[in-house]
């Protein structure tokens, strides 16, 4: 429920905020929901109110009234409840000051136990029983307002109003005056105990969503390497058919350094959501992926052997024709092929690619009398091609092989014939190195969503230095959680 209402209120960034972040700072992650996405969360948000207010107890109410021929009678109302409610009807709408939702046309069912009594000249006459009421025409609408406060949101709950047109009263059992005594003496009190008590759950509703929104993290921690600063930033945007939200979205470490100080330029408004036909457009800028390259980088994660490999490799003697000094010096002993990146990958997304490229040296290790040796090293400037795919909600990718130069950097056994070596490292690359990255990268990046949410449908855009996922939702209240992030991880 929570879950529910956290994105709901994503939604509704209506106001423009009095933040006390600058005005040039933009999230690297940005949110469109459209009208549809509106209308998703309009219905979802009446479904969870009226499920959590079900049954509504409502004051118990007594009166005297005077009843023609019977005299002053004294009735009462008790375990008066309130048991189901249908909104039939219903819209939102967004304008400078707020959003507006409006149930209309609403009914609403109610049990509730009558009694009287009256005195005669001799004895005191009393009988009680029980009556279902019918509401109708209940209107109930609301404006709020949630503000960006220093990269938390508060909400606000600027007016509201519930109107009842009418009811309709049946009594079980009692005297033949009794129908018509409940209607004149309680009809306007009932209507108006329903409106007070469904004011006031709308009161108590805007503080618990209040709290929670105040509550949300600043930051996600994903694992022990790395963290998500989901921390809001600058001011809504609204349009007629849209609201537009941005968080931070950039990884940073462990130690809570973010890596937005690597890139000096920034973010600007990137969306475009003109006759957007899914619920929600998430849109990732490349630094979003360069902070993560960054942050498993400085943390010393992007280096790992290559394990699935042939035994041919593994040993000097399927290195023999390409280096045979290798071959000379340790004689079919066990080797290690080790891989480290020496920089962040640098990242760029054109139209419809991902482009990385990768600076990494390959070392060649021998394994000699128990006793690793580090033979030579092979500087490489890998450049692949990614698409990025979706997999229930984490944003994944594959990994191939474009192209690479590579180059000696060193070597203790002499130098070494690169064009023979270019040969084997085309094959080391493209069958060894890219799946191993692949079984990393498969698991992708949870995208920010509330606990609850799936993506339905999703399709993926990659455009203008920007990954966009459209994508409609469906809510289940029993999710299983989501992976965590295991990008570029080391075994």
């Amino acid at each position: 429920m929570e879950d529910a209402i956290r994105f709901i209120f994503f939604s509704f960034l209506l106001i423009p905020a009095n933040t006390q972040l600058e005005s040039n700072q933009k999230g690297y992650i940005s949110a469109v929901i459209s009208t549809k996405g509106l209308d998703f969360a309009k219905d979802l948000l009446i479904e969870k109110a009226v499920s959590s207010i079900i049954p509504l107890q409502l004051s118990d109410i007594e009166k005297s009234a005077k009843i023609p021929v019977v005299g002053k009678v004294r009735m009462g109302l008790s375990g008066i409840v309130i048991y189901s409610v249908d909104f039939p009807f219903s819209s939102v709408a967004t304008g400078d000051s707020g959003i507006v939702l409006v149930a209309s046309g609403a009914t609403a069912n109610l049990n509730m136990k009558w009694k009287y009594s009256y005195k005669t000249w001799i004895v005191t006459i009393s009988d009680q029983g029980t009556a279902t009421v019918e509401v109708l025409g209940m209107v109930v609408w609301l404006k709020a307002a949630v503000i960006n406060e220093e990269g938390t949101l508060k909400l606000f709950l600027l007016d509201y109003e519930c109107h009842v047109k009418d009811i309709s009263i049946n009594v079980d059992g009692g005297a033949s005056w009794l129908y018509q005594g409940i209607i004149d003496a309680f009809r306007g009190k009932i209507m108006s105990e329903v409106e007070d008590a469904i004011i006031k759950k709308i009161k108590e509703g805007m503080i618990k969503l209040d709290s929670l929104l105040q509550s949300l993290p600043k930051q996600l921690q994903v694992n022990s390497v790395v963290a998500l600063n989901v921390t809001f930033m600058d001011d809504p945007l609204l349009t007629n058919s849209s609201v537009e939200l941005e968080i931070n979205g950039l990884f940073n470490g462990a130690d809570e350094i973010s890596v937005s100080n690597y890139y000096s330029k920034r973010a600007r408004n990137f969306l475009s959501c003109n006759g957007l036909a899914k619920m929600v457009e998430i849109s990732l800028h490349e630094k979003v992926f360069q902070s993560a390259g960054s942050v498993y980088f400085h943390a010393d994660h992007m280096h790992w052997t290559l394990n699935k490999i042939p035994e041919s490799l593994t040993n000097t003697a399927g290195w023999r024709y390409i280096i045979p000094q290798l071959y000379e010096q340790y004689p079919n002993d066990d080797m290690k092929l080790h891989v480290t990146v020496t920089s962040p990958p640098v990242i760029r997304i054109a139209d419809h690619d991902v482009d990385t490229t990768i600076y990494a040296d390959l070392t060649f290790e021998v394994l000699d009398s128990s006793e690793v040796v580090p033979i030579a090293c092979i500087s490489l400037v890998i450049s692949t091609s990614c698409s990025a795919e979706i997999h229930r909600n984490n944003l994944t990718g594959s990994i191939k092989l474009t192209n690479f130069t590579s180059s000696l950097a060193w070597s203790n056994i002499g130098n070494l014939n690169m064009h023979l070596l270019q040969a084997a490292m085309s094959t080391v690359l493209e069958n060894f190195f890219m799946p191993d990255l692949n079984l990393h990268l498969r698991n992708g990046f949870p995208l920010p969503l509330p606990h609850g949410f799936t993506l339905q449908n999703a399709e993926i855009v990659q455009l203008d230095s920007k990954v966009m996922v459209r994508s409609d939702l469906s809510y289940t209240e029993d999710m299983i959680s989501r992976p965590g992030i295991n990008l570029l991880a080391t075994a």
